[in-house]
């Protein structure tokens, strides 16, 4: 019966970035569990990649090049979805990024790099939930899952745009759950911590395993297996009773607060 609700047969989902790293974790553990995928990103290949794993667990598959900055692209996304496979149940708006203006001086982020930074992480998933929401509203049943990150909820130097824009997808997640409640639609938040995108397989991969895993309590990083799990859950009935939730998945992480765990100040406190 418990096993039961984890179950996603007969539902259908959409991973954005579901080419790679967790999103194709997140992917491929949903079709395990039941589910027809909708994979998008914007390169076809490692997508279609991915589609082709699906189908191999017996589930139906599209892979729809799609960059969720370009609101034209995610409505056709979400179209398509509906008129092939009938339906759409779940909603994963993973696709994001760090890079734009990371680093550097406020003074020298540009107006193009701030605008990318937001518009690939809050403005694509704001895009994505829209598409789908009228959707789900009328079907009176939806789950959408956001994926954010730590730095949303803590401050670091010079990361403006990465972590003001994180710090979005948890607030947009939060407004999210508490109108669409009353639609039986669950939105959550998934904070994830430092993971490999693959399972480690180099020494060099097992060197970053360490060397990060020294300032997170469980000792290591994550495995992009580990994402999927969870997404199964927040997706499926068994999370029935929770919206609004941001869920961490960082090995302990952010227990800590501010400064990472195990971190020895030079100054006495």
């Amino acid at each position: 019966m418990v096993l039961d609700k984890l179950r996603l047969d007969g539902k259908v989902a959409i991973i954005t970035g579901g080419g790679t790293g967790l999103g194709k974790g997140m992917a491929l553990a949903m079709a395990e569990a039941g589910a027809d995928i909708v994979v998008a990103g914007r390169r076809l290949e490692p997508i279609q990649a991915v589609a082709d794993q699906v189908r191999a667990l017996g589930r139906r598959a599209l892979a729809v090049p799609t960059d969720v900055i370009v609101s034209s692209q995610v409505d056709a996304l979400v179209a398509r979805a509906i008129k092939e496979l009938g339906h759409v149940d779940v909603l994963v708006n993973n696709a994001g990024g760090g890079g734009a203006g990371r680093g550097k001086a406020i003074w020298e982020i540009t107006d193009a790099e701030w605008s990318l930074g937001m518009d690939t992480n809050v403005t694509g998933t704001f895009y994505c939930s829209r598409a789908v929401a009228r959707h789900m509203v009328d079907r009176k049943s939806g789950a959408i899952i956001n994926i954010a990150s730590g730095s949303g909820m803590r401050g670091q130097p010079n990361s403006f745009t990465y972590n003001a824009a994180k710090a979005g997808v948890i607030m947009l997640t939060k407004s999210l759950a508490i109108t669409l409640a009353d639609h039986n639609i669950r939105v959550h938040c998934i904070v994830p911590g430092y993971f490999l995108h693959h399972d480690p397989v180099t020494a060099e991969d097992w060197q970053l395993v360490r060397d990060r895993g020294r300032f997170i309590p469980v000792g290591r990083t994550g495995y992009a297996s580990e994402m999927g799990p969870l997404a199964v859950f927040l997706a499926s009935e068994a999370s029935s009773y929770m919206t609004g939730d941001v869920v961490c998945i960082d090995g302990g992480g952010l227990v800590n607060g501010i400064a990472p765990i195990q971190l020895v100040p030079t100054v006495p406190l």
